[in-house]
């Protein structure tokens, strides 16, 4: 598991870029990094940032 930002803004970053840069989707994502995507889902939604599976990224 990966030491990944607790801060819902930098952990948006982070994930946007780690979905841009490396991942084909959420779900190898957090395969890789070792997090559930519910949780990640959830805790991106507090600041009204939804998975778009089109983009690729949270929007």
């Amino acid at each position: 598991m990966f030491n990944i930002p607790k801060d819902p803004a930098i952990l948006l970053s982070y994930i946007n870029t780690q979905l841009r840069d490396y991942y084909p989707s959420l779900e190898e994502c957090c395969l890789s990094l070792g997090i559930e995507a519910g949780e990640l889902s959830h805790a991106l939604e507090a600041i009204d940032y939804y998975y778009n599976r089109e983009r690729n990224q949270f929007i």
